[in-house]
């Protein structure tokens, strides 16, 4: 059964940094394209950023310039490092491997996630 356990979330101040991480079983990180989305409070998942094989990227037009995504094939590991946090990115953030750099997630299953919450 595929896994995914993301972690790093926390508590920031608006223009602040957090890094994000995302474990899956087995090599899943090392052969799809991935991704990382995110959900508010009552609002749908979105994908947030998305990385290949290849080092392609694909970003919200909310997170451009802000987020960076990454990926490690040899520890099986992806990151997202977020600057100069706002409020809106207050959300839980889940990763997924990805059919494509615009989604849709691969796999049904989702992990726990990683809360973020950024005050203004």
């Amino acid at each position: 059964q595929v896994q995914f356990v993301e972690s790093g979330g926390g508590l920031k101040q608006s223009g602040g940094s957090l890094r994000l991480s995302c474990a899956a079983s087995g090599s899943i990180i090392s052969i799809y394209v991935m991704g990382w989305y995110r959900q508010a409070p009552g609002k749908q998942r979105e994908l947030v950023a998305a990385i290949a094989n290849s080092g392609n990227t694909n970003y919200a037009d909310s997170v451009k310039g802000r987020f960076t995504i990454s990926r490690d094939n040899v520890k099986n590991t992806m990151s997202l490092q977020m600057n100069s946090l706002k409020p809106e990115d207050t959300a839980v953030y889940y990763c997924n491997a990805l059919k494509s750099l615009w989604g849709p997630p691969r796999y049904d299953y989702w992990g726990q996630g990683t809360q973020v919450t950024v005050s203004s």
